[in-house]
């Protein structure tokens, strides 16, 4: 398991500098970076780990990956790396743990990342809640962690095509021995493919990279500037807009910062300073941004750099986070500073705390007796998604869309009833292109999951169609086939229409894997748009020549 970065830095964290600027205060004006807006200019991007994986949910790795410190023994109150409690609500799938039953009495469940259905779901959120871009962290592919981190590849790619989101690979060095060498050979034969994709994210009219880990002062980053520079001048021939995931104290070379990386860091074309573990408080955030950031960023700006700040929620279980106060005001300072986007730390990273994805809201969803804090953990009620609809307020500050302000105007609790989570297409009626002997199109929606539907054979397209009775705006949609069968892949895509004539796209053409460690059940998020009939169309299907669904399920939530 790659080290923490949060574990690993924070004990080299040096204290904030006393308060330089006034409340308020911008810096001076600098001359601007020459970046216009793209995929990350302009934009908020995630860390994305997708790094957990649960038996029997046939990631290669095997075992509790990243939930438990023995992968082979299940999480539990003495084996366990979960600093925050997910909320699982919206997965068709989760795994049992050996925690005690959440506060509620349900089994304490865990996602997997490998579950294609995971990877739709986050990225489903992203849109829902503005998020443009997300950096998928790849660490060291040669180790036992490589075969899974190339599936995660190609299941992020997905879901970003499906859902219209855009991805970039983001390189961790942490502990990479032979990463001079490596590394390129990593981006050469694997990675480098991603960017035929039209989600993999551009900027400049260039594929975006980043490698996260030069110059910090500790044993699992022993590299030296040369090293360094040589990696990243043979990525920049590549010619690729790469960005630097670089210590607090990059400018200085001093605390956590090794000196003599000024050329190195000077030659990519984004610098990202790392900010986890560093603030504990508010004033904290306001020393450094007067501190270290200004500074940063006049710096940047005068090399033609662009700054791309980390932001964050802070860290749940250390009580770092006041209900949301501290991740505005980490919002707010990178973007009166001018920065020219921001990078948020970390979208799922629930065994460090400091996740914005949707988390559970009070004790009825944390295992009993585990001393895990809920999001209410200093009396405030929030909603699971509260980070996420923070992330969005932030988002729109950014991009001018909603004033520059100091306070938070994102409500820890929704004042709007929750969206519909009951299936909308059960019961309802349906029509197909076909069917074969008695596998008619009814099946798909009579709540039997061991009926189906299956059209005629050897002749694709086939489609399938429900009509919802009324126009909803749909959030997901749930494809299922019967628990015994084996796996198989069928290519489809999703549309809609409000009067079973003219039909827009929902969701692209895609290859979805129906497994039996997933339940065989995807979830495809498609675009929010009115739809009272819902058409799912099949052009291929590894597993026999004809589409195949024994549910249809429609949410708005």
């Amino acid at each position: 398991m790659p080290l923490s970065r949060r574990n690993l830095l924070s004990s080299a964290a040096a204290t904030a500098l006393p308060l330089q600027l006034k409340q308020g205060e911008r810096p001076a004006e600098a001359p601007a970076a020459a970046s216009p807006p793209g995929d990350v200019v302009g934009k908020i991007t995630v860390g994305y780990q997708g790094w957990f994986a649960c038996p029997g949910d046939g990631a290669p790795i095997g075992g509790w990956w990243h939930w438990s410190r023995d992968r082979f023994q299940p999480p539990s109150p003495a084996n366990t790396t979960i600093e925050s409690w997910p909320d699982v609500r919206e997965f068709d799938h989760a795994y049992p743990t050996a925690y005690a039953n959440l506060g509620n009495g349900q089994p304490a469940q865990l996602f997997s990342s490998y579950d294609a259905q995971t990877v739709n779901t986050h990225f489903g959120w992203m849109r829902t809640y503005g998020i443009d871009t997300a950096a998928l962290q790849r660490f060291n592919p040669t180790g036992d962690e490589g075969p899974t981190r190339d599936a995660m590849a190609a299941k992020v790619r997905a879901a970003a095509e499906a859902t219209g989101r855009k991805f970039y690979v983001m390189y961790d060095v942490t502990g990479w021995t032979a990463m001079q060498s490596e590394l390129k050979a990593d981006w050469s034969a694997k990675m480098s493919a991603l960017t035929a994709s039209p989600a993999y994210a551009r900027q400049n009219g260039k594929p975006v990279v980043c490698v996260w880990g030069f110059g910090f002062a500790d044993d699992a980053r022993p590299f030296t500037p040369a090293q360094a520079l040589d990696v990243i001048t043979w990525f920049k021939a590549q010619d690729v807009y790469l960005i630097g995931g670089v210590p607090t104290w990059w400018r200085q070379g001093i605390n956590d910062s090794r000196p003599g990386f000024t050329d190195a860091y000077h030659a990519f074309h984004a610098i990202s300073p790392w900010m986890v573990g560093r603030a504990r408080t508010t004033a904290d955030l306001d020393s450094y941004y007067a501190n270290a950031n200004v500074g940063d960023y006049q710096d940047c700006q005068a090399h033609g750099i662009d700054y791309l700040p980390c932001v964050l929620p802070g860290d749940l279980q250390w009580g770092d986070r006041r209900h949301g106060d501290y991740y505005w005001r980490s919002l707010y300072n990178m973007i009166r500073l001018g920065s020219q986007g921001l990078y948020v730390s970390m979208f799922d990273e629930f065994n460090e705390g400091n996740q914005i994805a949707k988390t559970a809201e009070t004790a009825a969803f944390v295992p009993a007796g585990s001393g895990i804090r809920a999001l209410d953990e200093d009396g405030t009620a929030c909603s699971a998604d509260y980070y996420l609809r923070i992330t969005t307020d932030g988002g729109k500050m950014l991009k001018g869309q909603i004033p520059l302000t100091d306070v938070r105007p994102t409500q820890p609790a929704l004042t709007t009833p929750p969206p519909v989570t009951t299936d909308l297409a059960r019961g309802r009626p349906t029509s197909e292109s076909s069917h074969t002997q008695g596998y008619s199109s009814v099946n798909a929606t009579d709540a039997d999951p061991d009926t189906y539907w299956e059209s005629s054979n050897n002749a694709f397209p086939q489609w399938l169609q429900t009509d919802l009775g009324t126009a909803v705006t749909l959030n997901r949609i749930v494809l299922r086939l019967p628990a015994s069968w084996g796996a198989r892949t069928q290519t489809l895509s999703v549309h809609g229409s409000t009067d079973g004539s003219g039909f827009t796209t929902l969701a692209a053409a895609a290859g979805y894997t129906f497994a039996p460690s997933g339940a065989n059940s995807v979830t495809i998020p498609v675009s929010p748009v009115p739809v009272r009939y819902l058409r799912v169309t099949v052009t291929a299907n590894t597993g026999w020549p004809a589409g195949q669904v024994s549910a249809l399920e429609a949410y708005t939530g």
